[in-house]
């Protein structure tokens, strides 16, 4: 195996714990403005998903770009419907 495909996996194994190890101690109330602001994070993802789906490097980058591309649009569209509920939550009833 070649060194960057091993620096890249080692790379992905360290966020992965990394990603769970901080999640895992956010505290409950905590959870859902963080996963708003995650929101800006998966737009990044997209972009950069778009880019290596259309990059034309292979049918193997093609396919896990629009995979990419695929789980980063749930997880947005995901993430703004439950800060919208949180929201409505807050949000105060109008009288008649």
């Amino acid at each position: 195996m070649s060194e960057s495909l091993i620096g890249g996996l080692v790379i992905f194994v360290l966020a992965t714990y990394l990603g769970a190890a901080l999640i895992g101690r956010v505290p409950p109330m905590l959870h859902t403005p963080l996963m708003s602001g995650a929101n800006a994070i998966s737009g990044i993802t997209i972009v950069g998903s778009l880019l290596i789906a259309g990059a034309g490097l292979g049918w193997i980058s093609t396919v896990l770009g629009f995979l990419a591309v695929v789980f980063a649009m749930i997880n947005v569209v995901g993430g703004y419907a439950v800060t919208d509920r949180m929201l409505l939550m807050f949000k105060k009833e109008e009288k008649r």
